[in-house]
């Protein structure tokens, strides 16, 4: 039964103390999948701290440091279903100096939970984290109005904060119908998995309700075929003596046998002649599936070489303009030289310009002599040798890299190019 339900990838945001760890604890409890042995840690706990409720924080905060401040410092990735739904939640921190555990917990997301507390209301965090879930194109946002119980369980503050989010969305790259409005209780229960009697004027879903009848589009499927070479396999047996193929990951659409494909760098043309996934063969492959692909004609293929569907080749640029997040303490600054990895692709880049610093309440750019830790900005790259790239518009895994300290091998920054 399991292998018909849908998967859908969740990060959450928020705040500190906006209640993530406490609202996916919760969620866990009321779908079952804590342990009989995890409730009682969680009860005793509780106790201990002279609680007079189950803390459902604990459920999550795995870390000691995060357990003795009672905040998210790391993203953790966390599993559960429903009947109909497979979910894996990525909670990433609310502090502001962890915005790249956003950046990377969200990336693989198709759904994104921003938490409000409603005493609080719209605030720094809110924009930042409702900008990076735009950055990323996240297929639906759900944002939760939490601790509704802290104040009264009131319809109008539940209002004004809508209003004031949509201020937001009219702003943003988001349609209105990508955007849901939640008011919770995470604390209590209330409009978790149980429709709440103390809000009798909120007629929608649940958050479980609403998450299970999601259907987030798949963004990956809907763009064009990319097949970076990861791997040439030359199997050393009598049976698969002249096999020649190369393996690797679908980024996008889908390929099939017989499909006239291109080789690149070398710009030559063949066709695929069969699929394998382990021991089977198949006639077309999904976005996202591993595989390995044979080809009618022999051509030279390596590791980071990549098989496109002719006509629908991506830029093969030695100069890239990028939006990219600084993740590292050290500041980015024109002139300095990286290594820029694109899918297993390994390059030299140079940082030509710094465009400008975005603001992430969307209310414009600044000009910067650099980007430091947490910024997110404008750029312009020259490579000592051209990568075949889309934008992050028309491919996600495509158009993304990462810049590496050429000393310490650090990540430095996480780009998307435009």
């Amino acid at each position: 039964m399991s292998e018909n339900r849908k998967l859908i990838k969740i990060a959450t945001a928020g705040s500190v103390d906006d209640g993530k760890s406490t609202l996916i604890g919760r969620l866990l409890y009321d779908t079952n999948s804590l342990t009989s042995d995890k409730i009682e840690a969680i009860e005793r706990s509780s106790k201990q701290r002279g609680y007079d409720y189950l803390d459902f924080s604990l459920a999550t905060d795995g870390l000691v440091a995060e357990r003795e401040q009672g905040i998210t410092i790391d993203v953790a990735h966390i599993y559960f279903n429903t009947n109909k739904t497979n979910f894996i939640v990525a909670d990433t921190p609310g502090h502001v100096e962890y915005t790249r555990n956003m950046v990377t917990g969200a990336s693989t997301s198709q759904v994104a939970i921003i938490l409000i507390d409603a005493r609080k209301g719209v605030i720094e965090q809110t924009y930042r984290h409702f900008f990076i879930a735009n950055l990323l194109r996240i297929s639906h946002v759900v944002v939760a109005i939490n601790k509704m119980d802290l104040v009264g369980y009131d319809e109008d503050i539940y209002l004004k904060i809508k209003s004031d989010f949509e201020v937001l969305v009219g702003k943003s790259g988001f349609r209105e119908d990508q955007i849901s409005f939640i008011p919770v209780s995470a604390l209590k229960g209330e409009n978790i998995a149980k429709q709440s009697e103390e809000m009798p004027w909120y007629i929608g879903n649940t958050l479980l309700q609403h998450l299970e009848i999601l259907e987030p589009i798949d963004l990956e499927e809907n763009s064009v075929a990319r097949f970076p070479i990861q791997y040439v396999t030359r199997p050393k047996t009598a049976a698969y003596h002249d096999f020649r193929g190369f393996s690797g990951k679908l980024y996008g659409g889908s390929l099939k046998v017989g499909d006239q494909v291109t080789v690149l760098p070398s710009g030559n043309e063949t066709k695929i002649k069969s699929i394998h996934f382990f021991d089977q063969e198949f006639q077309e492959a999904a976005a996202g599936s591993s595989i390995t692909i044979t080809l009618e004609d022999e051509v030279d293929l390596s590791r980071g070489d990549m098989l496109v569907k002719s006509g629908i080749e991506p830029q093969s640029e030695k100069q890239i303009s990028a939006t990219i997040c600084q993740v590292n303490n050290k500041a980015l600054k024109v002139g300095d030289k990286y290594i820029l990895q694109h899918g297993v692709n390994r390059v030299l880049a140079k940082v030509d310009q710094i465009a400008s610093r975005i603001h992430t309440d969307f209310s414009g750019t600044e000009e910067v002599e650099q980007l430091k830790l947490n910024d997110i900005g404008k750029v312009k790259l020259r490579l000592s040798k051209p990568i075949h790239a889309d934008s992050y518009l028309s491919n996600k895994s495509n158009g993304s890299f990462i810049l590496i300290d050429e000393g310490s091998f650090d990540t430095v920054s996480v780009g998307f190019i435009d």
